[in-house]
This record gives structure tokens, sequence and C-alpha cells, in this order.
């Protein structure tokens, strides 16, 4: 059995190119690592760690002891050594970022935390992997903006479906103009959460209908949002691999966003199904079942993006790639390229096409990623992170890509709130966007 299956069978895993100043930070055959947050989605970045001869996880913060318990359950089986621990309040992250013998530090804490964490970290000199989002308002996204322009500290939103194969293979399409000129784009994050947003507070896998502090996982913090926010509160999915698509902040912008909200139904109802009676039955739950924003572009393009995750339905994403010769859609699989296609308006399906222009990161890697979460591309969005680190470089979804598909939440909100306005989106790039080149998996480097 090899180490990555040997992870993946443990019960613990399965719950869970630009040059950088040579004088800012020296290469290292090495990365040493740090993590602040090590619940389910930390653990599972420590499983890719523990896996890799050039990462060394130094040292680990959480303030939960069932999550220190399991992350020690995870190096014991793996049969490596314990990190340091660093615990017992809200800034012990911070202690762990004043070490010195850190490179680099993943945060995978709830995300009120990320901004505060992940300014400690550029300012204390660590590369930042940041799970999504960045920032709650709009205020904190400039914020850390900010703080990039002052350190020039990489950061790294670790956005995973940047990294899916049918999504890299279309970009591998779109880059040798399969589509031709690209017109209008979608995506977004259409999943059955109720699970997740509930729970009897037993195990992570519990069903049940509470939510809050007494319950497991995401349920103690994420459901909170959808009691008391109205917004795209996960936009990140859809928009990270679209952006990728028409070169946003490459060439291109987002230049203005609107944002709709169907009635809030799905999560109620889900209680009352459940347990009649029960108090979140009765709650007004402020996030609407389904969220669409659109969004123009300075090179005229148009996107729709659509968070659903309060009502019965299968996993997909939706994404639509449409140009000037053809169109692809994940919904089904489904592919036209106009005078390439078997039968004229027919559609294809998806597979040959996506095997044949299967983009080189994957045919290089995916034996590496075998195993991985997600389907492999949890494998290459750590790789990219680790290797940036190692290499010295700007890492490939930057801090501006990370900024750019976070602040969709709340220019969202405050579409909604303003029923229905247009919101003129921020340029963090500060006009540098206009000359700045593509650099996302443009070879089969690991970036």
């Amino acid at each position: 059995m090899n180490r990555r299956n040997f992870i993946a069978n443990s019960a613990i895993a399965a719950a869970g190119i630009t040059i950088l100043p040579g004088t800012l930070f020296a290469k290292t055959e090495k990365v040493r690592l740090g993590y602040i947050g090590v619940g389910q989605r930390g653990r599972s970045h420590i499983g890719e760690g523990i896996l890799r001869e050039d990462v060394e996880i130094v040292a680990v913060c959480d303030i939960q002891e069932s999550s220190l318990k399991y992350c020690r359950e995870l190096f014991n089986k793996a049969g490596e050594k314990l990190p340091v621990e660093y615990t017992g309040g809200l800034e012990a992250y911070k202690k762990l970022l004043d070490r010195k013998d850190i490179d680099g530090v993943i945060i995978a804490t709830p995300w009120a935390f990320h901004k505060e964490q992940a300014i400690y970290a550029m300012r204390s000199g660590k590369y930042v992997g940041c799970e999504v989002i960045a920032g709650i308002t709009l205020a904190d996204h400039w914020d850390i903006a900010k703080v990039y322009e002052e350190t020039k500290v990489p950061y790294m939103t670790l956005e995973n479906v940047c990294y899916r194969r049918d999504v890299m293979a279309v970009l591998n399409m779109v880059r040798q103009g399969l589509f031709g000129e690209l017109v209008h784009l979608e995506g977004g994050y259409q999943h059955d959460l109720r699970t997740v947003l509930f729970n009897d507070g037993k195990s992570l896998s519990g069903k049940g209908v509470e939510f809050g502090p007494q319950t497991m996982g995401e349920a103690q913090w994420r459901t909170q949002y959808n009691v008391d926010r109205n917004a795209d509160i996960y936009p990140t999915h859809g928009a990270g691999p679209v952006m990728n698509y028409i070169g946003i902040n490459k060439g291109n912008r987002f230049t203005n966003l609107v944002s709709f909200s169907s009635k809030a139904r799905g999560l109620a109802s889900y209680v009352n199904q459940l347990e009649p009676g029960n108090k979140n039955g009765k709650i007004n739950y402020k996030n609407g079942d389904v969220i669409t924003t659109m969004l123009n572009c300075a090179n005229g393009e148009t996107v729709m993006l659509s968070h659903d995750t309060h009502l019965p339905r299968p996993y997909s994403l939706g994404f639509r790639v449409q140009g000037t010769e053809g169109l692809w859609m994940d919904v089904n699989n489904s592919l036209y390229l106009e005078g390439k296609a078997k039968a004229y308006d027919t559609w294809d399906s998806a597979t040959d096409w996506l095997t044949k222009y299967d983009h080189p990161l994957w045919k290089k890697y995916a034996v590496n990623a075998e195993g991985a979460g997600h389907g492999g591309m949890d494998w290459f969005v750590f790789n990219a992170f680790v290797q940036s680190v190692k290499q010295k470089k700007q890492t490939p979804i930057d801090i501006y890509d990370s900024l750019t598909m976070s602040v969709i939440t709340p220019l969202s909100e405050k579409s909604l709130a303003e029923g229905n306005m247009p919101q003129e989106f921020p340029d963090f790039t500060n006009g540098k966007w206009k000359d700045a080149k593509p650099k996302f998996s443009l070879d089969d480097s690991g970036l």
C-alpha cells in the first residue's frame, strides 16, 4: 500500500511566473509549513503535506482540542513526527507565525478569521495559502491588498476548482482558439449543503437540524451566514475558472455586477421535514435559495454566477464557455464546435474532446494526484502553492485574482440590499491589469 492509499484509507483522512526579489526570500529544497485551522479542510491539506518528501509540517494551530486530536492521529498513523501545537485562544496563531522556521502557512479556519490571519502572516514574511474566502466586507479586501503592496509577500486563494481536470482541458482548448472569441461564460456553486449546514452535534456526518457551537464541522459557523446575509457567499468555485478563461486581471477585468435573489424557503423546509416544530424551522433565513449574479467585463464578455445550496439537487458547478465557434457545458457533459461536431446542430459528448485536449499539467501529474481529494484537484492546488514557495515565485493564483473572486460576496450583498442596483467592481491592480500577462498553468512546471 503506497503512502497516499494509507492516508486515504485512514478514518481521519476520510473525515476530513514572476521571480520575487531575491532579497526577500531564499530558495529552499524543503518547504516548512504551518497550518492555522486543522478541522476537516485543514486536515485534508495536511494529508497532502504528509505525503511529500519536500514538505515539513512544522506547526499547527487550532482552538478546538477535538481537531488537534484528529490531527495527531493523522500524523501517528502515517508514522510522521508530530508538529508543535498552538492553542488556547483566538490569537494563538500569532505565536505560530512568529516562528522563524516557517516558509508558508495554510489558513483553513472559518471565514471571519481569514483576513486578520492572512495579514499577520504577510507581515511575518510567510507565503499565504488561504482557503476561500479572503474577507467578509469590501473594506476587508482593500485592507489585504494594502498589506500585500506593503510587504509583497505572495497570497494565494486555494481555489481547487481552477485545477479540475475538465476545467483545465477547456482552458487548454480556449487557449488554442477552439471556441473562437469568447462571448459569455457561466459558473457557480450548485451543491445541496443541507446536511453540511445542519448537524446532530455527534459526528461530522451526523444528520440533524441543529447548527451553532454545539454541533460539528461547518455547521458550527457556516450556517449563520445563511441566517444573516443575502449574498453569493461562496463565489470562487465558479469565478476562479471563468477568470482564467477570459484573462481577468491579465488584459481584462470585471467592471460591474448586479445580483438577484430568490425567496428563501429551502433551509426551513428541510428542518421542518426532519423535525416538525423545531425552532430552526421557524427562522427567517436571509440568504435566498438561488442567488444569480451578472458581471460585465472590460473586453465585452458577460459572466453569470449562481449560488444554489439550500435545495435538493445533484452537484454541479454549472460551467458554460461560449464563443463565436462553439460552447462547452459541464451539466450534461456536452460540447459543440461549429464545423467540427459529429453532426450539425447536435451536441457531442465532451468526453472525447476533453481527453484529446487534456491539459499538460494533468498529463504529467495525474499519477501523483491519484486518490487526492475532489478528484485529484486538491493535489494540484496544494502542489502549486508548495512549488511557488519552494521556487520563490509568485503564486499562479495571485493576490489580485484572490481578492477579485472573493469580493463578489460583499458586492452582491450590496446590490441586493439596494434593490438589484449595479455595483462598480474595484480594481485591486490599480491599472496593472491592462499590461499583465496570463500565467496560470501555461506549462507543465506544476504552477
